[in-house]
């Protein structure tokens, strides 16, 4: 019985999604955006992109749906859906905080995204979590040579892939997978994200229409 309920235990089996997220207010986020556009529609573009991916990701009942907040401060402010969990990066650089992700949340694969991809679609986290149910890593490429997911089964043991990674860099992707040598690596579709104002020209059309919140997404 007891070896019964343990191949039955959702913690097991649980799915973690993760959203890196900054306190959007005014010099914290899209800093390379604001420069081109101007800060406070860059500041609106990164709020109503939050408010977008965790409409579209967030309400799936496949798996549960953390925020993980930066500074460790804006934890507590009430800007984040009421449906997420809430964690604290802390400190290091992207790479590090990640990696605290994959290391403290309980038993099960774990997929992070960011808020900056138009496209993305809560179909792609099913894909994700289901590559990750043999694959050890999978990923979702960008054109900048980063990428805009990043998944890990997390068994037998959690793999350290963002050690030395340059970040924000055409090799962010490369120096990713030198970390991954001996692990099967597996890919979702390519999206872009958006950085600067570049970015956003490009992608527009996209990029402005933003995905309606279920009622009282934000509490």
């Amino acid at each position: 019985m007891k070896e019964e309920s343990a191949r039955r235990s959702p913690t097991a089996f649980a799915r973690h999604l993760v959203v890196m997220a900054k306190l959007p207010v005014a010099g914290r986020v899209k800093t390379r955006l604001a420069r081109g556009v101007g800060v406070g529609r860059a500041v609106s573009f990164y709020r109503a992109g939050l408010a977008a991916a965790f409409g579209r990701v967030s309400q799936a009942r496949r798996w549960t749906t953390y925020v993980a907040v930066a500074p460790d401060s804006g934890i507590y402010e009430p800007v984040w859906p009421i449906s997420c969990r809430r964690i604290a990066q802390g400190r290091g650089d992207l790479g590090q905080r990640m990696q605290r992700v994959m290391d403290g949340l309980p038993p099960g694969p774990v997929v992070i995204i960011g808020s900056d991809v138009p496209e993305i679609r809560s179909e792609h986290i099913a894909s994700a979590f289901k590559i990750l149910a043999s694959a050890d890593v999978v990923l979702g490429p960008s054109p900048d040579g980063g990428y805009w997911l990043v998944g890990l089964r997390r068994r037998p043991r959690i793999a350290r892939i963002f050690d030395r990674v340059r970040w924000s860099h055409a090799e962010t992707l490369s120096d990713t997978l030198a970390n991954a040598v001996g692990l099967q690596v597996c890919w979702l579709e390519q999206l872009d994200d958006v950085d600067d104002a570049d970015d956003l020209a490009r992608l527009s059309e996209r990029a402005g229409r933003r995905i309606p919140s279920p009622p009282n997404i934000f509490s």
